[in-house]
């Protein structure tokens, strides 16, 4: 191995050249995809279906406002997932409409609840996971860790990309061959 990085975005010789020539865009452009695969990974943006379960798995353990369930999932994600507003009130007018929670207004703020058939619906999932549990979360965060450092990372070096001074990226680009060094020798370990 030549010391250099090889897929999307990290094409050339190490970051010495190509993408991440002193001061480019391309820097920037090559974290993003580093930062894109963790996600897909992760799993932030999830379908309207998890929206759903995860409404339905929260309303089974008290009333809730739509936007303390945007808070509830981010929380309980660790941060990795938080849906919009735009998923979870068309989420909760489609429950409505299909009888499954009703809304309680007070103080100009909705709060819902789940109906009989509500809690019927959710005790048919209460067995599988949570939707906004990865496998990592599951066994201790073990999987759900390493992405979340991976994407605090691709943001760090992103940032000595866009503001970084030519010094500062080579600094930036020796601590990451040496990173990558040293997890590839972890590796090796096992």
């Amino acid at each position: 191995m030549n010391g250099s990085f090889s897929g999307p975005g990290f094409g050339g010789r190490g970051f010495g050249s190509g993408p991440f020539a002193a001061g480019s865009a391309g820097m920037w452009d090559a974290m993003e995809n580093l930062r894109a695969s963790f996600e897909q990974r992760t799993g932030p943006r999830m379908g309207r279906g998890d929206v759903r379960a995860a409404v339905l798995a929260l309303l089974a353990e008290q009333p809730m406002h739509g936007y303390q369930i945007i808070q509830e999932i981010e929380q309980r994600s660790d941060g990795a997932w938080k849906p919009s507003a735009g998923s979870v009130y068309p989420t909760l007018q489609m429950l409505a409409d299909e009888g499954l929670i009703v809304a309680d207004e007070a103080n100009g703020r909705k709060t819902y609840a789940l109906t009989d058939a509500g809690r019927a619906e959710a005790e048919t999932s209460a067995d599988r996971p949570a939707p906004w549990e990865t496998p990592g979360q599951r066994d201790g965060g073990r999987m759900s860790a390493l992405p979340k450092a991976g994407f605090a990372l691709a943001q760090a070096v992103g940032q000595v990309g866009r503001t970084g001074t030519p010094e500062q990226v080579q600094s930036a680009v020796e601590i990451l061959d040496e990173a990558r060094r040293r997890v590839y020798a972890l590796l090796a370990q096992g």
